[in-house]
């Protein structure tokens, strides 16, 4: 048996699935030109074309993006002919690595090409674990591919990266969802039954699956099942996917989202909104049609990470950290179990005191310096860390703050024309009313 005989596969592009694969991976795009979406990466000429070819030039990959983008699908699209090894960086470790490595070095040898070695979810591999690619990659003892769904900036080690091309994937949009389900009612290679899919049906599926085409595919097989069986017991040759279907069988209720996307933005409109008027249960209630509705779980955590810093702000501070881990928690634990961390997230903004004073200052410096009121910074302030700047009077005269008595030092802080503006004005809410006591005295000691 061949060491990896469960992981490779020995070229000829996309593999051909067997009758009983997943609809998703029986729908696997075979070419370029089937992928849906990813425009900007599928233009003549682009980098991503050029590595699709026989004589395409031996380059490692990382491909960066959210869950049932293409990744994998792309993956075997650049390595062609090539043999073609997938690793998980969950269950495999340097072991497995070096193996790869090894079995393509010998092949190089007698004349093959070398070998693509695929690793999903590479982020959760060790500082260590990606050093030990490190050689491999740089003498082309393989071709890297490494798909991630977390920033490689942080996730994947500088020299890989380095050595890699960085590709961006970016989510589908709903059009792109819709397309290949209705590729996949129409395609030999999809249902392998005679269906019809409603559009409310089917509207339903695209706001569930948000932008994984994965999780669409397989929702929509779960659902034709359902109306073959159904259309068999009621003798019919056709089955009918209807929402009523779609909603009993995926087990969650059709939120009236209308076709416009006129009611997406009317709930979350309505969650902000309830956030902001310290109405817990009301935002909750949004929080619940956007959940059973579908919606991107990390779109409603972005929104409440803004909500911390524009609606709350320093009125407590510690909104801004709660609504960070809950954001973090949803990438990392996905859904259903994300709805917890979004709940207490929102239940604690929702109660907590509101001010919008540091949203507010910031848009009123940024509006100064729009319209010319910056000035020089003052020469006592300027950097004085280089060989000349004494000598131009960079930094003289400069009062350490920490020698000041309370460490606040009485000297002019802003360009001479901005001497006197005042940005942030806190309010009496929450921690800005100690805020507001503390700016009082501070602002008292530099004579403002």
């Amino acid at each position: 048996m061949d060491l990896f005989e469960s992981t490779q596969r020995a070229g000829s592009g996309v593999p051909e699935p067997g009758p009983t694969a997943p609809l998703a991976v029986r729908m696997r795009p075979r070419t370029l030109d089937e992928v849906v979406g990813q425009a900007h990466l599928l233009a003549d000429g682009s980098p991503l074309r050029r590595l699709i070819g026989d004589d395409a030039p031996a380059t490692s990959v990382v491909l960066w993006g959210p869950p049932g983008t293409g990744k994998t699908t792309l993956a075997y699209l650049v390595a062609g002919n090539r043999r073609f090894v997938e690793l998980s960086a969950v269950t495999a470790g340097v072991k497995d690595v070096r193996a790869v490595v090894e079995d393509s070095k010998r092949r190089i040898a007698t004349g093959e090409r070398e070998t693509v070695l695929f690793i999903d979810e590479i982020h959760r591999f060790t500082r260590s674990q990606q050093d030990a690619l490190l050689p491999a990659v740089e003498n082309r003892w393989v071709t890297l591919i490494g798909a991630t769904t977390e920033n490689p900036s942080f996730s994947v080690v500088g020299p890989l990266l380095s050595r890699s091309l960085l590709l961006v994937l970016q989510p589908l949009a709903s059009a792109d969802i819709a397309a290949l389900l209705a590729r996949a009612v129409e395609d030999s290679r999809g249902l392998g039954c005679a269906v019809v899919l409603e559009d409310e049906a089917r509207d339903h599926i695209v706001r569930v699956a948000g932008a994984d085409a994965r999780k669409a595919l397989t929702l929509l097989e779960a659902v034709a099942q359902s109306a073959e069986q159904s259309a068999s017991s009621s003798g019919e040759r056709t089955g009918v996917i209807t929402a009523e279907l779609t909603e009993s069988t995926m087990d969650a209720a059709l939120v009236a989202y209308d076709k416009s996307g006129d009611q997406h933005y009317d709930v979350i409109s309505a969650f902000i909104k309830s956030v902001r008027g310290s109405d817990v249960d009301a935002a909750l209630h949004y929080l619940a049609r956007m959940v059973v509705a579908g919606e991107d779980p990390r779109f409603i955590a972005r929104r409440l990470v803004i909500l911390a810093s524009e609606d709350i702000g320093l009125a407590d501070p510690q909104g801004l950290v709660i609504a960070q881990a809950a954001a973090e928690a949803v990438s990392f634990i996905g859904m259903p179990e994300g709805r917890i961390p979004l709940a207490q997230a929102t239940a604690y903004l929702a109660s907590a005191p509101k001010s919008n004073r540091a949203y507010v200052a910031i848009d009123k410096a940024i509006a100064d310096v729009r319209v010319g009121r910056a000035g020089v910074v003052p020469s006592h302030l300027r950097d004085a860390h280089y060989a000349g700047a004494e000598r131009i009077g960079h930094g003289q005269g400069y009062q350490y703050s920490h020698d000041a008595p309370h460490g606040v030092a009485r000297q002019e802080y802003l360009p001479e024309a901005l001497e006197g503006a005042r940005y942030y004005e806190p309010t009496e809410h929450g921690f800005e009313r100690t805020l507001s006591e503390r700016l009082r005295a501070i602002r008292e000691m530099l004579g403002r």
